[in-house]
């Protein structure tokens, strides 16, 4: 079995707060992120913070005029999944906001996708 290798990537929010996500979350973020503000759409985005910074979970307020930096580890694009994508944007779209569930186990991404930010 094929181990997957794993980079961390950055969000920073209003260059204030950063919060690491691993690269291949982090693309499938960008894509429904970029599509809800694209659109004028203000959200709620939750995680639940690394244990290793202590328990809890943080909730931000995604607006258009807040300024987002998506700062990749690895040199390569993820492959998109369009199932995670439409998982994730059905929780960007309701009244809690966006939230990072689990990949879909039982669907294998194409390869080399580029987070376009395009319908989602």
């Amino acid at each position: 079995m094929k181990r997957r290798s794993y980079f961390m990537g950055t969000l920073t929010y209003d260059v204030v707060s950063k919060v690491d996500f691993e690269d291949r979350a982090l693309a499938h973020l960008q894509i429904v992120i970029a599509s809800k503000l694209r659109r004028g759409e203000s959200f709620n985005f939750s995680w639940i913070k690394d244990p290793a910074e202590g328990s809890g979970r943080t909730t931000i307020w995604m607006h258009p005029a807040i300024p987002l930096v998506y700062d990749f580890l690895g040199s390569r694009t993820p492959a998109i999944n369009r199932e995670w994508l439409n998982a994730l944007m059905e929780t960007a779209n309701t009244p809690g906001g966006l939230r990072l569930v689990p990949e879909p186990a039982d669907v294998v991404p194409a390869g080399g996708s580029a987070p376009s930010g395009d319908a989602v």
